[in-house]
């Protein structure tokens, strides 16, 4: 018998039925230093199983500040997302969860951030900053989403900087552009500068499970809730709890 059937009959019997849940939970993103910082991990499954009654907590972990600065990690239940946990980026790029430590070359072009799904790319004095590592796309919210994308690189005044990537911030071009911050909720690292980078995106959590069971019985921290697609989403950008 399907979930879907399982719920139908304990709802027929009086029951209270409790669905299985799918999770996306992205930890905060570093801030950019010369280089692009790196992303927020990414964890997501399906099938996760919550107990009527019992609250879960919800913590939705913040960007790291400019300079470097590391992010806070996210928690659904027992499910942890690191920040700055993602792949490191490669050649000159920020190592996802090092310490803030300006990796140059020449002085020219710093590497780009570490992005969920790829290396952020190194900085040349030919070319100038390293754009960050590709991110991950979800669905889980309804529509298609980016997210944990590593910040670019900061290049001279002669170069281009380099761009974030899903959300991540882009680099600043010494003595004419500032870097740029990571887009909110987005779990993507900072862009750099020569002097101080920019923040860090904070991280989301975001569940559904199947629209044939009730809502949740009580939920704090604001989530945007919805139903739609044969869903019911909760998606929280500040921590919080849900009860089932």
């Amino acid at each position: 018998m399907s979930a879907v059937q399982q719920a139908a009959v304990a709802n027929f019997k009086g029951a209270s039925a409790t669905p299985t849940v799918e999770y996306l939970v992205i930890g905060g993103g570093g801030g950019g230093y010369g280089t692009g910082n790196g992303a927020g991990q990414v964890k997501t499954a399906a099938g996760f199983a919550v107990t009527a009654g019992v609250a879960i907590t919800v913590t939705v972990g913040g960007g790291g500040a400019g300079g470097g600065g590391n992010g806070t990690s996210s928690v659904f239940s027992t499910v942890t997302s690191s920040p700055n946990g993602a792949s490191g980026a490669s050649g000159n790029g920020y190592a996802a969860g090092s310490s803030a430590t300006c990796y140059c070359n020449n002085s020219f072009g710093f590497g780009g951030g570490g992005g969920s799904t790829g290396a952020g790319a190194a900085g040349y004095y030919t070319y100038g900053g390293g754009g960050g590592g590709a991110g991950t796309t979800s669905s889980i919210s309804g529509s298609s989403v980016s997210y944990a994308g590593g910040g670019g690189g900061a290049a001279s005044s002669s170069l281009t900087a380099g761009l974030g990537t899903a959300g991540g911030g882009d680099g600043g071009v010494y003595g004419i552009t500032s870097s740029t911050a990571a887009s909110a909720n987005s779990g993507s690292g900072g862009g750099g500068d020569y002097v101080n980078g920019s923040a860090g995106g904070p991280g989301i959590v975001i569940i559904r499970y199947s629209n044939t069971y009730p809502a949740a019985t009580s939920t704090t921290g604001s989530p945007t809730i919805s139903n739609t697609g044969g869903y019911r989403i909760y998606k929280w950008t500040g921590s919080g709890s849900i009860t089932f």
